[in-house]
């Protein structure tokens, strides 16, 4: 595929209708010209006082034709452009869905939906502009330059000379310099727009990763950062575009003095008649309108380029056999972790005691008689609400829960969807307050803390989101701040060494979007790392393991207990699996707690646990 395919293709399928434009485009500037050379005439053949208004009847309809008649060409050629160009347009993001949709698995893991995104928003789009604000006009001022140096060489050869060097500096020297000087600077705009694309795309997806670390403030202040830096560039061109337009209109200016002394003399030396002095000068007006949008037509190829050079990186169906170097065997790097996993199994513990020392002596966390109502008036309560299975606000999402969970402690609350858990757990992080009764971290109200509370909480989810940035900075989310020894502590601690040692370039590898290089057990490992980082006392395992497979999720939950050995456990789940490790079982149904006890408690009392215990371990019991 050709470099130009994404341009040329549809010009020579085009054809007649570009050519019907360039025409209709030189014959606007024409009619334009003639409008403002019979004006002057006009005012200067009045001024003289003509004998009879027959000696300016002529140049009467002659304005009067031109001027309708470019008001008339103008809008015909507008016309005939944008509906060419909008032809182009819809065959172009034809084409381009034609590419992407056979695709789109495989495009998916090559490119960032950020870029996509820029594809399909921005590059078409920016296509468009080549016909109409670079193609069109260049045509025309390229056509009437020539016009104008060839008809006053008819008068005067050495002023046509004078002229074409003004008009070149409009044509030729102006926007070379502006593509010169831009090209730098609208590239790195342009990039710097891709980035922001990708990190807004990256942060909306992983918005909880920030939440739950405490840091979407330092996400907040590097995107406005980031954003400004843009800005700069941005302004910076702008301030060029200033200066560029002003030499430029000084260009215009220094035209008008030459054709006003030119004519003058000319007249001075009976060559010309007084009437067409002015004829001549207004004439300037509008023929240097033909060479003033040169400039900015030429600083945009720039742009031009980069997009040209997505559709066709997109558009190469070979470019995808380039994912088979890069990507690693994934089997082999899973043989290499569970192996990994059995020798770190049998560390000991104590080994994590300096690690851990950091999280203090932990905290108490105490729930008394604790009751929750969501408001018809929150849609996020309504959502939250929805998900809990509650009919429209019409009872409590939770009441009555008591739970006095001290240090160090580790607590399952196990319950169908819609009994209460999410709610409860959205209470212990304080980010709602309790109807009735009381939720308090050593004694503070829980919601009392506020962004404060990324220091004593941290959550592990079924599905953490990892960005679009090297493996390291997606476990410093737990702790900028943290020192490399931390790092490989936690990446050691969440048995992530097999998996970092076959990396490319270990920890400094770049991560696709949302993590897709790793399986799911992996990306749990790296959330894990990242919570060993935040180093929280109290630690909320919200049904991590939802969607691995039983070995898989038994090694997890292995590593998992291992390495947040000491700190306060409350771990939401669906299945069985490691339950026997529980200081307490806890049972909700319809917002209540049902039944609780220690594993061997429920076991010896219970027919119901005894029954769900054995459909989900069948081979234990």
């Amino acid at each position: 595929m050709k470099q130009e395919s994404w341009l040329i293709t549809y010009a020579t399928a085009h054809i007649w209708r570009f050519v019907l434009i360039a025409v209709l485009g030189i014959l606007t500037v024409l009619f334009a010209g003639a409008l403002m050379f019979t004006s002057g005439y006009l005012i200067s053949k009045s001024a003289l006082r003509p004998e009879n208004i027959l000696m300016v009847y002529v140049p009467v309809v002659g304005v009067r034709t031109f001027g309708i008649g470019r008001a008339v060409i103008h809008y015909v050629e507008r016309l005939v452009g944008h509906d060419t160009i909008l032809r182009i347009l819809s065959q172009m993001r034809l084409r381009l869905y034609n590419l992407l949709e056979p695709q789109a698995l495989r495009l998916s893991s090559r490119y960032r939906t950020g870029d996509l995104l820029g594809v399909l928003a921005e590059d078409i789009e920016r296509l468009q502009d080549v016909y109409i604000r670079t193609v069109f006009p260049a045509v025309t001022a390229l056509v009437m330059y020539g016009g104008i140096v060839a008809a006053l060489g008819a008068f005067d050869p050495g002023f046509a000379v004078l002229i074409g060097l003004y008009v070149c500096l409009l044509v030729f020297v102006l926007p070379l310099i502006s593509l010169l000087l831009t090209k730098r600077k609208s590239r790195a705009i342009k990039q710097q727009r891709s980035a922001l694309y990708r990190k807004l795309t990256d942060a909306v997806l992983g918005l909880n990763e920030w939440f739950v670390s405490g840091r979407q403030e330092q996400f907040l202040r590097g995107y406005e950062e980031d954003e400004a830096e843009v800005d700069r560039t941005d302004r910076q061109l702008k301030r060029w575009a200033r200066w560029r337009g002003l030499i430029a209109q000084g260009v215009v200016a220094l035209t008008v003095i030459s054709v006003l002394y030119w004519t003058g003399q000319r007249h001075g030396e009976g060559m010309l008649d007084v009437t067409l002095i002015a004829a001549f000068v207004l004439a300037v007006f509008p023929l240097m309108d033909a060479f003033l949008p040169l400039s900015d037509a030429v600083e945009k190829i720039p742009h031009y380029e980069e997009s040209l050079a997505r559709l066709r990186a997109i558009e190469a169906g070979n470019a995808m056999g380039g994912l088979a170097g890069a990507a690693y065997d994934r089997e082999s790097v899973e043989n290499r972790n569970r192996s990994g996993m059995q020798h770190a199994a049998k560390l000991d513990l104590a080994k994590n005691a300096r690690f851990l020392s950091d999280a203090g002596a932990g905290v108490h966390i105490l729930v008394r008689d604790v009751s929750y109502r969501y408001e018809k008036e929150s849609l996020s309560a309504l959502a939250t609400a929805e998900e809990e299975g509650l009919e429209r606000e019409t009872r409590d999402a939770v009441r009555g829960l008591s739970m006095d969970i001290p240090p160090g402690s580790k607590v399952a609350v196990i319950g169908r969807s819609g009994a209460g858990k999410s709610t409860l757990l959205k209470l212990l992080q304080g980010v709602i307050s309790p109807s009735a009764g009381s939720v308090t971290l050593d004694g503070s109200p829980a919601d009392h803390y506020g962004d404060g509370m990324a220091s004593f909480i941290s959550v592990l989810n079924q599905s953490p989101h990892l960005f679009d940035t090297t493996l390291e900075n997606n476990i410093r989310l737990g702790r900028h701040d943290a020192t490399a020894e931390e790092v490989d502590e936690a990446v050691r601690l969440a048995r992530l060494g097999p998996l970092v040692q076959s990396l490319p370039a270990g920890l400094k590898t770049r991560m696709q979007e949302a993590g897709q290089r790793f399986s799911g057990g992996e990306r749990q490992r790296v959330a894990l790392a990242r919570i060993l980082l935040q180093n929280t006392p109290v630690v909320i395992l919200d049904e991590p393991t939802v969607g691995l497979d039983p070995k898989t999720e038994r090694d997890l939950l292995s590593t998992i207990f291992s390495s947040l050995h000491g700190r306060t456990l409350i771990w939401v789940t669906h299945h069985l699996v490691g339950i026997e490790q529980m200081d307490e079982i806890v049972f909700m149904d319809e917002g209540e707690i049902t039944m609780r006890g220690t594993h061997a408690e429920l076991l010896q009392r219970s027919s119901r646990y005894r029954r769900l215990y054995q459909l989900d371990r069948p081979g234990v019991m």
